[in-house]
């Protein structure tokens, strides 16, 4: 699976490792639900940077369609609503 994530390029993230990811998804949508800004930024920071642990970044120059969009880690609360689904960033976990 290719992940983007916003103003910092791609990586490839095998579909196993998305478990992993679940749940601080869950948290990131329990802060936002209860306007948590602290608890979002903090949670946020921490899915971004599993993402990378768990990842393989591509090359800058690569163009690789992205099967999941993530928020940059500055994104706002209002601008992170707006890509969750009823699942949370990361649906289908």
């Amino acid at each position: 699976m290719i992940v983007r994530i916003m103003g910092e390029g791609q990586v490839t993230l095998a579909d196993s490792r998305l478990a992993e990811l679940d749940e601080l998804d869950e948290e990131l949508l329990a802060e936002m639900e209860n306007g948590d800004g602290p608890g979002f930024r903090a949670t946020l920071r921490a899915l971004l940077a599993k993402v990378h642990e768990l990842g393989e970044p591509l090359p800058d120059d690569s163009l690789e369609p992205s099967d999941l969009i993530l928020p940059s880690p500055d994104a706002t609360l209002d601008e992170v609503r707006e890509l969750l689904g009823d699942d949370g960033l990361i649906p289908g976990v």
